[in-house]
């Protein structure tokens, strides 16, 4: 697994590609690129067929140019990194911090592409992948890009881990509607990722993310409680609250159509044990939650 990580210091699933996917997409490229230049040749040799031939030659070369830099260069900037052998096996070009590259990055990547791929057959390209720890080129070094896999095999969901007990039920009253599903995305991120974090960053990530849940939320942060065991009981009390919903749109539990000759089940109560606050801590400095014990 890829150690990208974006500005909110969330760590990206994406898995770098390696030699052999990059060079099947590669020649998957210049197949097409070649079958499209041998066409233009065609054309060239009669749309030129009153030239001299020194300016045959020049738009020979201006025309292998233009089909072997220009057009992936344009591809890959309209396309944001996926040409059409990377398509084909699933790959694209991103920044090293997982954002979509631009012109500037495609054409870094394409000028260099040149002297790696074209005047050395790919010899210099393969001995920077397999030099390189994620499989760059020197192009992709220069640029500031990476190739990853974007069909990856199916991985397992790590569940969200539940709260602590003391917790239970805590925030039945909060408003979790202001909050945005990319936060909720982000923070679903951390709490299944955050036992392979550093404690300190770990600790700085989950204040930050329970802050900005705080200031969406416009309820002060409850005492004594550590971010992320706050951050738990919120996704918890949202997931209860989709549950509830799910249910309430196809019906109660044990209900069936009228004349099925089905009896109906009652479900004793569930009586919750006490809730029992844990002994309260001092709040950690710059957030207004406990630091993590």
């Amino acid at each position: 697994m890829s150690g990208l990580v974006t500005g909110d210091a969330v760590v990206l699933g994406l898995r770098p590609a390696r030699l052999p996917s990059r060079a099947l997409a590669i020649l998957l490229d210049l197949v097409v690129y070649g079958t499209g230049f041998m066409i233009i040749s065609v054309a060239l040799v009669f749309a030129t067929a009153d030239l001299d031939d020194a300016a045959q030659a020049a738009v020979t070369v201006a025309s292998l140019l233009l089909v072997l830099v220009g057009v992936p260069i344009a591809l890959e900037t309209l396309t944001h990194g996926r040409s059409l052998g990377k398509l084909a096996c699933g790959l694209r070009v991103v920044r090293e911090d997982g954002g979509p590259i631009r012109f500037r990055h495609a054409l870094v990547r394409g000028a260099l592409g040149v002297v790696e791929l074209l005047m050395t057959f790919g010899t210099v390209a393969c001995v920077a992948s397999l030099v390189s720890e994620r499989g760059r080129r020197l192009g992709d070094v220069f640029a500031g890009t990476l190739v990853v896999r974007e069909r990856v095999p199916g991985a397992r969901v790590m569940p969200v881990p539940p709260p602590p007990p003391w917790l239970a039920g805590r925030f039945t009253a909060l408003d979790l509607s202001a909050v945005p599903e990319g936060l909720w995305l982000a923070i679903r991120q951390y709490l299944t990722r955050m036992n392979q974090l550093d404690p300190h960053t770990g600790a700085a990530m989950a204040a930050r993310l329970a802050d900005d849940v705080v200031a969406r939320t416009g309820t002060p942060p409850p005492a004594g409680v550590p971010a992320a065991a706050f951050l738990m009981a919120v996704v918890h009390e949202r997931q209860t609250r989709d549950a509830a919903r799910a249910f309430a749109a196809t019906g109660p539990v044990g209900s069936y159509p009228s004349g099925a000759g089905v009896p109906v089940v009652a479900v004793p109560p569930v009586v919750a044990p006490p809730v029992v606050a844990p002994p309260v801590a001092p709040p950690g400095r710059g957030s207004g939650f406990a630091p993590p014990g």
